[in-house]
């Protein structure tokens, strides 16, 4: 019987299996990759001190750090948000018509990219970068629970803009 069916279904059948268990695998549990940022030996003790007072969830999602593990990184639902500290200036940065929100007293210039926001300090004595999956494409929310750590360790680096 099987000599009935069309050569292309098993080839479909497989690749639609093969999809699914590569779906599965990079679900829940999977910790995201990021690039660990290599800033300067003065902006790296800010990211030290900022990782210290990062919460443990970010917009009623768990801390989940990306790999490899590092200081300098941080994460919040398996990738949903990944936060970098010491990243290099934005190019975006010299651009008059970057969009910026600023969030309790923390300004962030907002790109728009493929995989959702991405948020980065301005002002700061080192930039911390904030990216968000696509769910949070008209939501910076997250930005409310990281504010206030951010302003607490990431001094300013142009007063009075800061305020």
């Amino acid at each position: 019987m099987s000599a009935h069916r069309p050569f292309g279904l098993p080839a479909a059948v497989s690749a639609a299996v093969l999809l699914l268990a590569v779906a599965g695998c990079s679900s829940t549990g999977a910790a995201a990759s990021v690039e660990v940022p290599s800033p300067p030996v003065e902006e790296a003790a800010f990211c030290q001190a900022l990782a210290k007072e990062l919460p443990d969830t970010v917009a009623g999602l768990e801390r989940s750090d990306p790999e490899p593990g590092s200081e300098l990184t941080a994460g919040w639902g398996d990738g949903a948000i990944v936060l970098r500290c010491g990243v290099p200036r934005p190019e975006k940065m010299s651009d008059p018509k970057a969009q910026g929100v600023s969030v309790n007293g923390v300004r962030w210039m907002l790109e728009s990219t493929d995989g959702g926001p991405r948020l980065t300090t301005v002002y700061r004595k080192t930039y911390v970068e904030v990216g968000l999956d696509k769910r949070y494409a008209h939501d910076i929310g997250p930005l409310a629970d990281l504010a206030a750590p951010v302003a607490r360790t990431v001094p300013c680096g142009l007063d009075p803009e800061c305020g």
